[in-house]
Parts: structure tokens; sequence; C-alpha cells
């Protein structure tokens, strides 16, 4: 049997979103000896609220073929079974939230395989939130992939003062940035609003964004305003959305130059003027390819919106100065430091960021296999914590596995708009029945 060194290595992806499974292939494309080109990773979706639609999968346009969907403890089974076929994977890329991680580290522990895959996670954008908790919930795996010198620095100072082996953190980059840099056309002047499903969450707040975008379209009738969504109605994304722009812009006359749009960001991204966003990760994407970004400050400068991670960027700014035709200017050293702009989409320079990630991968696949899982997270240092997730994700290789049907399907698919209906519709309401 040709060894690892001997033939391309086997890679899974297992992801728990749309956006996650872009990062995770990507990611797996770029780090995986041999590079790009020659990695074909095979994809898994995780079954559960977020599941993504095939659509929301095909629209990331980074695999021709569907992953297929799975539980955790399906999945583990058929790490399980390639390995005693033979065919164990050499890599697997965790691209899901912090807990699901450390129960997947567990589950992939338990199972005691001769010779275990290099474990590999990360951060699908900006990390503005639960930083400590998400790092120390992933801490276990052997890369744990930060997207730039800024959070590299962050996360081993958190395992560091912890206790915990920094050693697994890599500095890397966003694996999908890229796409031509921005060139003015004439004639065209287009600013895409890049919209969040849970930031800003608030009805009110939403609404006033959506308000100041109208307003905006109204004051500049020569620029097209474009209000990019993340998902189409019923669908869902790994943060929930209770009230989709879609629904909120019923109640207001629109001017013909604003409209809503789908797709995938980095088409949206080669016809834009001028990203504005709250904190998405778009942002990054646009300042990457040097388009004119702007974040907003309307609803503050807080850490529950994220825009606090821009905070020294030279992009702050209002929908007031916006409209009166200001323009922010980024500052080059933190454009460097969150690993943006480094040297231009298409360059050596942004193509070698992945270099030291995947000397990693490469040098643990080459060496004596490789030692047991050892989480920060154990029965030891987080016993009234840790057993409750690893409870919920019920990773329980030795059950029965469930047989699928037509009927599961269309059950599952009935249950999953069912909690989707509650959470656009049923919760609202009990939450201002609650206020009266």
């Amino acid at each position: 049997m040709p060894s690892r060194n001997e033939r391309a290595a086997r890679v899974a992806v297992l992801a728990d979103s749309d956006t996650r499974w872009k990062w995770g292939v990507l990611t797996a494309r770029r780090i995986a000896p041999g590079g790009p080109e020659g990695t074909a990773p095979t994809g898994f979706v995780l079954r559960g609220r977020a599941t993504p639609t095939a659509r929301q999968l095909a629209e990331t346009g980074v695999s021709d073929t569907a992953p297929r969907e799975v539980t955790g403890a399906e999945f583990l089974r058929e790490v399980r079974d390639a390995a005693a076929r033979g065919e164990g994977y050499d890599v697997i890329v965790l691209a899901l939230v912090g807990g699901t991680v450390r129960a997947l580290l567990q589950g992939l522990a338990e199972l005691a395989l001769e010779r275990r895959p290099v474990l590999v996670t990360g951060y699908v954008g900006v990390v503005y939130e639960k930083l400590a908790d998400g790092l120390l919930l992933r801490h276990g795996a052997d890369v744990v992939l930060a997207n730039s010198r800024h959070d590299a620095e962050r996360f081993r100072a958190v395992y560091e003062g912890v206790g915990a082996d920094p050693g697994a953190v890599v500095e890397a980059a966003l694996p999908f940035l890229g796409g031509a840099p921005h060139t003015p056309e004439a004639g065209r002047d287009t600013l895409v609003f890049a919209a969040q499903p849970s930031v800003p969450v608030t009805r009110a707040e939403r609404a006033y964004v959506l308000r100041r975008l109208v307003g905006h379209a109204r004051l500049h009738p020569a620029r097209e305003v474009l209000l990019k969504l993340r998902s189409r109605p019923g669908e869902h994304t790994t943060h929930l959305e209770e009230f989709p722009y879609q629904k909120l812009v019923r109640d207001l006359p629109v001017p013909p130059n604003f409209r809503l749009v789908y797709g995938h960001m980095g088409e949206v991204l080669d016809r834009t003027d001028l990203l504005v966003t709250v904190s998405s990760t778009a942002a990054l994407e646009a300042l990457h390819r040097r388009i004119p970004t702007a974040i907003l400050t309307d609803l503050g400068v807080r850490e529950a919106l994220g825009n606090h991670h821009f905070v020294g960027s030279g992009l702050l700014t209002s929908f007031d100065r916006l409209d009166k035709g200001a323009v922010p200017v980024p500052d080059e050293e933190w454009l460097s430091r969150q690993g943006v702009g480094v040297g231009g989409p298409g360059t050596v320079r942004y193509e070698r960021a992945f270099d030291a990630a995947r000397e990693r991968v490469a040098a643990l696949l080459a060496g004596p296999p490789l030692p047991p899982i050892a989480p920060y997270y154990t029965a030891e240092t987080a016993g009234g914590y840790l057993p409750g997730i690893l409870a919920r994700h019920r990773l329980d290789v030795s059950a029965p596995e469930p047989r699928e049907s037509g009927v599961r399907r269309i059950v599952r698919e009935a249950a999953r708009g069912a909690y989707r209906h509650g959470v656009q519709r049923v919760a609202p309401v009990i939450r201002r029945l609650g206020e009266l």
C-alpha cells in the first residue's frame, strides 16, 4: 500500500454552513501537500438547524460536487470505516463552530485509529466575539489557522495565558481573497451594502439601516445602490435572522436605483465601487481588491456589532458622511496586520501566505504517527462545561445507524421549515406580546 508521501493526500472537509463550506474547501486546497490543483477534498455538511440548501452550496462556487449531508456520528463512522478499508483520510478540515469542533475532537480521539488524520480548523472571517472560548474549544486540533498576523498574536496569547500549548497556531490568510483589483469604469457608480444575518440584530436597527440605504439612493439617483443578501427567504445561515431585509423592505417605497441582490460575493464585488457594511467579512474581500470600503458607526462602535474590530483602520464612517460623498481611506499598516492587501489578488505574496500551513501539514504527514488528541477543555479543566457540549452533539458511533428514507427526508425538511418559521415569525410576535 502506498505511504502518505507516495500518493495524493486524502482530505475531508466537514462544514456546518455555506460560508464555512467555502472556507473549508478553499483552505483544504491551499494547505494540502501538492498545492491547490492536486487536491479534491471529500465534502460533508453537518445536518442541523443551519444546514445550507443546495442553492446556497452551489452559490459558493468552490466545488462542482455537492457535499454529503451527515450527522456528527455518521461522519465519525465514515472516518472509521475509511480507515478500516485502508483508505483513511490524511487530513480533516473541521470548518465548524467551536463547540462542534470540540465534540468532533472527542469523537475522533475515541475512534483510537492506528494512524489518525491531521486535524485542521480555524475561523471563516473576522473574530470579534467569544475569542477565548472559541479558541479553547478548538484547542487539540493539530493546526489552528489564523487569518492574519494580528489574529495569530491574539490566538497565541490566549493559549499561553491559560497554560495551553500554542504550537498549533499557524498564520495564514483568508483563503477566498481574490478577484481582479478594483478598476473604476466610466458611467458606473455602484454602492453595495453587505448585509449580515444577525448584525444588527433588532428590528429597529435593521429598519434604520434600510431607511438610510434607500435615502442614500434617493440622494444619488445616478448611483446604483445594491443590498447584497446572504440568503433567500426560508433559508438559514450560521446565524439566525429574525428580521430579514426582504420583509422589512416591503414597508418602504424604493427608488429605481435601489434593489436587492443575491449571488456569489466575488461576482458582486466585480462591479462594486464602494462597499459598505457594519462588520461583514466582505469588507476584507473588498479591501484586498482595493475597493473603497466603509464601516458604519451609525449604531455605535460596539463589540456586539463587531465593528470595533475596525478601530484604527481608517474605515469607520457614517451614513451622513457617505451621503455627502465622503469615502474612507484605509490605514496601510492596519491592512498589513489584518492580512489583506498583502501584495494584492493573485500575487506571489498572497499565495505564499499559506506556505507555513502547507509545510506544517506536510511535516505532520511525513512524521511518525500523531500523538493522542489533547484538548485544553477536559473533564478536569472544564468539568461543569464540557459534558454539556458533548451531550448536545450525541456522537455515539456505536448506536445503530438510522436508515435513510424518503419519508425521513421529508420529515426532516418539514422540521427545518417549522424551526425557521418559528424564528422569523412566531418569536418576534411573542417578544412583542411580552412588551405589552
